[in-house]
């Protein structure tokens, strides 16, 4: 089951490769119906569900949304590939930080000193700390 972050990832996607006059779901299912032959309509309720990323349509609907957007099927599901360009890393070389990491430094940033002491505290406990000796 994708997550609430697939989601609205795949929301963004899809806002972004509409037509600018597609602006909410009831646009979105009138042109979507113009288009799906496998299967009843789908309504305006489901489609701002797909628009607002609530949910994800089935495989036949995102093939759907893929042909007429002449997008990449995959691309739109689960978003651009992975790059190949990560390498084995040399002892003592780490990756960069990702987006997530970066956000988590910028809270602990806006803690106060005592905060952030416990927070250290808290890992150290967690993953240990110095040797003791």
């Amino acid at each position: 089951m994708p997550t609430s972050k697939e989601k609205a990832a795949f929301a963004k996607r899809l806002k972004d490769s509409l037509p600018k006059d597609v602006k909410g779901g009831t646009d979105l299912a009138r042109e979507f119906d113009k288009r799906y032959k496998n299967g009843p309509p789908v309504s305006p309720q489901t489609a701002h569900k797909w628009y607002t990323g609530t949910t994800i349509p089935k495989p036949d609907k995102l093939q759907t949304l893929a042909d007429w957007l002449q997008i990449d099927v995959h691309w739109l599901h689960y978003g651009p590939a992975p790059s190949g360009k990560l390498k084995p890393l040399a002892k003592g070389e780490k990756y960069p930080p990702s987006p997530e990491t970066i956000e988590l430094a910028s809270r602990l940033e806006g803690l106060s000193a005592r905060q952030r002491n416990l927070v250290e505290e808290m890992i150290t406990e967690f993953y240990g700390g110095a040797e003791e000796g």
